[in-house]
């Protein structure tokens, strides 16, 4: 897995392109383009939250009316357009219409995605200006993708990028990959913006397919705060550029693919993790020995979610019991006499008992970067993951002031 992504990590045939058009008030990049030089297939999940943004509302739209086959997306940072009535849905289709004008495609080829401060009205106008200069600028390079991953960040102390490849009859398919997400992050689909470029050839409905499995083992499978967006996009463009065979289902190909997506997709999502707002470390939720692989799911995501085995992590607190509260609320039904809990590799409870081990050794381990958590129900073969950070003063502090 790449992070720092080189030329040589890109797929082919697609450019990138980032500005500053002024709608962030430090004068950041706040806009991009990513564009396939051909028609490429396309998929995409998006929130779940009943309050949608406008720009949602058009991305899904267009891909319906494409049939999955589209060209590009326009992305702004600093201004989500959500909750900015009929102004917000005419500001999105004039930024589409004016970007498929600059890339010579039709409208309906474009996704369009904000991310910001929702119920502010968008200022059209200086997307509108900057829009040309972008299209004209858009580079197949290394560097160009990096202002990308810059240009999407809003409370990000840092971009998000990843790359995979893998090889099809001869050829090398590359996949690469970038995010943005800190706060306002629980899957109900991705809770964040990621946008994905491969140059393997597959059909778009295969490639929907694919994406909605991996999503559910990577984006939906994390969590910072609880909160999901209104704004949430993942999105995968796939235009066969790499010359390899196209992709079958059930083939040796298509799990090849869909292991390096999901490479790209689980990095993607445990930066976002590791980079929640006021995180000090990333917390790894394993659920062993349930019945089905839904209630495993089900119980790690509740203590995962758990504001206080989240602040228990933030002091280094080997507090098991709020884990093995959390699990027992989820509404999945165990035996607790048969649960096991281990805490960064410490055994803490064993068939329901709880066990004698070194606070203060165990308190150490639970200050480490990355920690995992086992709970062992005893129940079944299915097991689940779930990722999320602690949780500090300082993600008070930031969203406390986040608009002032």
């Amino acid at each position: 897995m790449k992070h720092a992504l080189s030329e040589s990590s890109l797929p082919r045939g697609f450019r990138f392109a980032a500005t500053a058009c002024g709608l962030k008030k430090t004068g950041a990049l706040d806009l991009a383009l990513l564009s396939s030089d051909v028609p490429a297939s396309a998929a995409a999940v998006f929130t779940q939250n009943l309050v949608v943004a406008a720009p949602v509302l058009i991305s899904k739209r267009h891909l319906r009316a494409s049939r999955g086959r589209m060209r590009a997306l326009v992305v702004n940072a600093g201004n989500a357009n959500c909750a900015t009535g009929t102004g917000g849905y005419t500001a999105a289709e004039r930024t589409v219409a004016e970007a498929a004008k600059r890339l010579n495609c039709a409208p309906t080829e474009l996704f369009v995605c904000s991310t910001g401060v929702i119920g502010v009205p968008l200022p059209l106008e200086k997307i509108m200006r900057a829009l040309p200069m972008i299209a004209r600028h858009r580079r197949p390079s290394a560097r160009s993708f990096a202002e990308l991953s810059l240009a999407i960040c809003t409370t990000d102390t840092r971009p998000k990028t990843a790359a995979s490849s893998f090889h099809i009859g001869g050829k090398r398919v590359h996949i690469v990959g970038c995010a943005k997400g800190a706060g306002m992050i629980h899957p109900n689909m991705a809770t964040m913006l990621a946008f994905i470029a491969t140059d393997a050839a597959i059909a778009p409905s295969l490639l929907q397919k694919t994406l909605n499995a991996v999503t559910t083992r990577t984006f939906n499978a994390i969590s910072i705060d609880g909160d999901t967006s209104t704004n949430d996009t993942v999105v995968v463009l796939a235009n066969g550029e790499s010359g390899a065979p196209a992709i079958k289902p059930g083939k040796s190909a298509h799990r090849a693919f869909e292991a390096a997506l999901e490479e790209v997709c689980h990095s993607l999502a445990l930066q976002i993790v590791a980079d929640g707002e006021g995180a000090q470390r990333v917390i790894e939720i394993e659920v062993r020995g349930a019945k089905t692989e839904a209630g495993a799911r089900r119980i790690a995501a509740t203590i995962a979610t758990s504001p206080l085995v989240k602040t228990a992590f933030a002091g280094g607190d080997p507090n098991w019991g709020r884990i093995f509260a959390a699990a027992g609320r989820s509404g999945v039904s165990f035996d607790p006499s048969r649960v096991d809990i281990k805490m960064a590799g410490i055994p803490v409870l064993r068939k329901g008992q709880p066990l004698d081990f070194n606070e203060r050794a165990a308190s150490s381990r639970l200050l480490g970067e990355h920690v995992p958590v086992v709970l062992d129900l005893h129940a079944g073969k299915a097991v689940a993951r779930y990722w999320t950070c602690d949780f500090t003063a300082e993600y008070v502090r930031i969203n406390a002031s986040y608009r002032t």
